[in-house]
């Protein structure tokens, strides 16, 4: 499949938002050129810190929310554990950025680097969510559970 078939199948896909139908058909601007634009505005936003706090926690809280509620609805489990791993990842990683405000001050960058990093957590094709799980919190969780269990005594 070529980069432009690619490209014609996601155009395809912002159809099913009657949203953006409606705004197309209000503004006479063609769907895909205002999602790319509103993208261009929001990462420029987030690129120069422009409010770059708010929107990455927008888009950290908003996009996740709204698909954990549809993953609540479907029969399967998989998209269940999706969500409730990214929402542990989530909030694991807010808390340790409000515990060291002063370090975020002196990063540079740091809405971008985090904006990055919770597309990857979000994002079907990477499900970051998991394999940050996987490689950071299982095996945390693990010894710690090793750790405080207490060993049997078996009577003799």
């Amino acid at each position: 499949m070529s980069a432009q078939d690619k490209l014609q199948y996601y155009i395809s896909q912002l159809s099913k938002y009657p949203t953006l139908n409606r705004l197309e058909q209000k503004t006479q601007v063609p769907k895909a050129y205002a999602v790319l634009g509103s993208g261009a505005v929001f990462f420029t936003f987030i690129f120069f810190n422009v409010f770059a706090g708010f929107l990455s926690n927008l888009l950290g809280w908003a996009i996740p929310a709204y698909l954990s509620l549809k993953a609540l609805e479907t029969p399967g489990h998989d998209d269940d554990t999706q969500w409730l791993t990214y929402w542990v990842i989530f909030g694991a990683f807010n808390f340790i950025e409000s515990m060291s405000k002063v370090l975020v001050a002196w990063f540079p960058y740091y809405y971008t680097v985090k904006t990055i990093f919770i597309l990857y957590l979000i994002l079907p094709s990477t499900r970051g969510a998991t394999v940050v799980y996987a490689k950071v919190f299982k095996p945390l969780t693990s010894q710690t559970k090793t750790s405080s269990v207490p060993t049997p005594v078996v009577p003799q």
